[in-house]
């Protein structure tokens, strides 16, 4: 009798406890790149990193297993896990992943690469995986809402387990900045789907500055088009030398006796004006002299 009340009372017991996920389950976390729960949760291999500690003291000291971010009997994503919570999958154990900080261990990733992915798990199961990458211009600044995602770049269907991990690859398509590789893994063998944020730093995008050729180049410009309008005025100052220019080119022909005769024909006939003058002006005093006798 005794040990039936006894049996009766476990069994009340387990009753009340709510059931924990069973180990038996598939568990799991991408590893490369890596995610928040594999770098910081409980086992995760970064937990010293600032952002990991910042994201244990959120959960007042304790993050759930970094292998069992999960939930049960998911029908829409969405629906279930809430706009910014997406990190934690709205798990009150994992909430400080969801903090909104661009220092949590990250992948250099970049453009156009084909990002090979390895998730650790430790039983294999059939499944499918959504990978969604963040849109341009996300800001690490907020926590990571739906509106950020945009469609998956890619769902993976039933990959095999090698060597204790899930391996498969996705392009990323142009980005700049940090972003979150944000990746849905929804079993088809147990009710469970698992959610994980992975943090990429793709290359900054390139200043549109102005290259020191660019302005060196400009002067060249500047002073062409003062040349230029220079040049268009001119025909005005040109015009009254374009006689004397040809008296250069004349010299340029002549010997030097040919240049002492020039020289003494200018004298002879400089002399010769004077002279002109000279008896004009004693004719004149001769009449002015002949009108005063009279």
């Amino acid at each position: 009798m005794f040990v039936r009340r006894i049996a009766a009372v476990a069994l009340v017991a387990a009753a009340t406890v709510p059931a924990a996920p069973s180990p038996a389950n598939a568990h799991g976390a991408p590893m490369t790149p890596i995610s928040r729960s594999a770098a910081c949760a409980g086992n995760g291999v970064q937990r010293g990193a600032a952002a990991c500690r910042a994201a244990l003291k959120a959960t007042d000291g304790f993050l759930g297993a970094y292998d069992n971010l999960r939930l049960a009997n998911v029908k829409d994503d969405r629906d279930r896990v809430p706009d910014g919570k997406l990190c934690s999958a709205g798990i009150d154990l994992y909430r400080g992943l969801d903090l909104a900080r661009d220092d949590f261990p990250s992948t250099a990733v970049k453009s156009g690469q084909n990002l090979r992915i390895t998730y650790r798990g430790t039983i294999p199961h059939q499944g499918s995986f959504r990978i969604f990458l963040t849109r341009a211009g996300y800001d690490p600044a907020r926590k990571l809402t739906w509106g950020d995602l945009g469609d998956p770049l890619t769902e993976v269907k039933d990959p095999p387990l090698t060597d204790g991990a899930y391996r498969m690859r996705v392009t990323l398509p142009k980005r700049t900045g940090r972003h979150i590789l944000y990746m849905v893994w929804e079993t088809s063998s147990t009710p469970d789907t698992y959610y994980s944020c992975s943090d990429l730093v793709f290359p900054a995008a390139a200043a549109p500055a102005v290259t020191p050729s660019a302005t060196r180049s400009a002067a060249p410009v500047v002073k062409q088009t003062a040349a230029v309008r220079r040049t268009s005025a001119a025909p005005a100052t040109v015009a009254p030398t374009a006689t004397p220019s040809a008296v250069p080119e004349l010299a340029a022909g002549l010997s030097a006796a040919d240049e002492s005769m020039i020289g003494l024909g200018h004298w002879l006939v400089g002399g010769a004006l004077a002279v002109a003058v000279l008896v004009g002006a004693g004719a004149g005093l001769s009449r002015l002299r002949r009108r005063e006798t009279r």
